[in-house]
């Protein structure tokens, strides 16, 4: 693909979810976004209503992080917390799966919460991200998820949280893609810091990269040019 800095900015999730982030942090987050024009913002929920009213007046999603990054919290509290992010501004919701009944070969209670919270995103006009955190997972438990996603359909399927022990790797894009297709798009998340590895993303079909370096990233293909 020919890339502009424009065209590849609209690919990022520009990401601040580290627990101790500042005011300013959020104010810096969202000055870039404005600036090279990402996607979305990708937040914790609390500083939602703070990011929407610094993105006032732009195209720029807010998006807040469910569940995240460990995915431990019941159903109900998921589908909880993301109707109060929506109702604060969120425009879409990444929520970590419970991989413990992953695991545990649940895929029932997996395909169910999946469904409640993409049901409670829907309904609201609000874009759906299912993370599933690969580096925890077997080829078998990914796949997995892929079929579930397919009778789900959620908006995108997500590689990682950036917070675990692995991020996103070429191999596990290429499963994803090669069992939902067109079907679900795919978010690369955790890792991903520089244009080389970026690229490849979206060529191997990434419609969405969440990275704390897209700055450096649109700035390296910049100075290519």
């Amino acid at each position: 693909m020919n890339l502009t800095p424009e065209t590849l900015a609209k690919y990022f999730d520009h990401t601040q979810l580290r627990a101790y982030a500042k005011y300013e942090d959020f104010e810096k987050l969202c000055a870039e976004s404005r600036k090279y024009g990402f996607a979305m913002v990708a937040i914790n929920p609390a500083p939602v209503q703070l990011c929407k009213k610094l993105l006032t007046g732009t195209d720029i999603h807010v998006g807040a992080a469910i569940g995240f990054p460990l995915g431990q919290t019941t159903i109900a509290s998921k589908v909880f917390d993301s109707i109060d992010a929506i109702e604060n501004g969120a425009d879409e919701i990444d929520y970590v799966v419970n991989i413990t009944e992953l695991k545990e070969k649940n895929y029932a209670f997996v395909e169910r919460e999946m469904a409640e919270i993409v049901e409670a995103c829907r309904s609201r006009n609000v874009l759906s991200k299912v993370i599933f955190e690969n580096c925890y997972l077997t080829e078998r438990e990914k796949e997995e998820m892929c079929r579930i996603a397919l009778n789900v359909r959620p908006d995108y399927i997500k590689t990682s949280t950036g917070f675990g022990t692995g991020g996103a790797t070429f191999e596990d894009v290429a499963l994803m893609k090669r069992i939902v297709g067109d079907n679900v798009k795919v978010k690369a998340a955790g890792g991903i810091r520089n244009l080389e590895t970026a690229r490849k993303m979206i060529d191997l079909g990434v419609s969405r990269i969440g990275s704390t370096a897209s700055v450096a990233i649109v700035e390296e293909l910049i100075r290519e040019m």
